[in-house]
């Protein structure tokens, strides 16, 4: 990994680390089931959040692949960056498709009742961050220098307060 045109990933994939989350929080379920809420209103207060939950996350997945479509960048995460963005969802976190991703595994859970998927998604995020994001931030820092470094330290890594890196 030298210079800015390194590649900022490779296999695996986030969204292969996604799919492979939700398909395991599926498994659990049919293998093992965990007790979830009995029908009745906190029930259907959850299915509610859930279905809000999924409707947000496909929302930001469709803001965000026209925002890097506007800027004419790759989204393609085995592809290097020709523009940084930090508009759109990109002002609110620095990965706004991970974070939708995660969103839609939690949301599912909750609309669903499928209790394994919301370890399942937040393991898949500790995965993403740890194979995919840091590399993906080295390769911003090298592309874009004292650039990517200001809005690193505006904009939280998913959301949130920013805490810098």
């Amino acid at each position: 990994m030298t210079g800015p045109d390194m590649t900022p990933n490779r296999i695996p994939w986030p969204p292969i680390i996604f799919g492979a989350a939700a398909l395991a929080g599926v498994l659990l379920h049919w293998y093992m089931p965990l007790p979830w809420l009995p029908d009745g209103p906190l029930r259907l207060g959850t299915a509610a959040i859930g279905l809000c939950g999924l409707c947000a996350g496909i929302a930001l997945e469709i803001v965000t692949f026209l925002t890097f479509r506007r800027h004419r960048t790759t989204i393609l995460p085995h592809r290097g960056a020709s523009a940084l963005i930090t508009d759109g969802p990109f002002a609110k976190s620095r990965n706004p498709i991970y974070t939708g991703n995660t969103l839609l595994i939690l949301s599912a859970g909750l609309l669903f009742g499928i209790v394994w998927l919301l370890p399942a998604g937040l393991v898949a995020a500790a995965m993403v961050q740890k194979l995919a994001i840091e590399r993906e931030e080295r390769h911003l820092a090298a592309r874009f220098g004292a650039t990517w470094e200001a809005y690193a330290a505006r904009t939280p890594r998913w959301l949130g307060r920013s805490s810098g890196r």
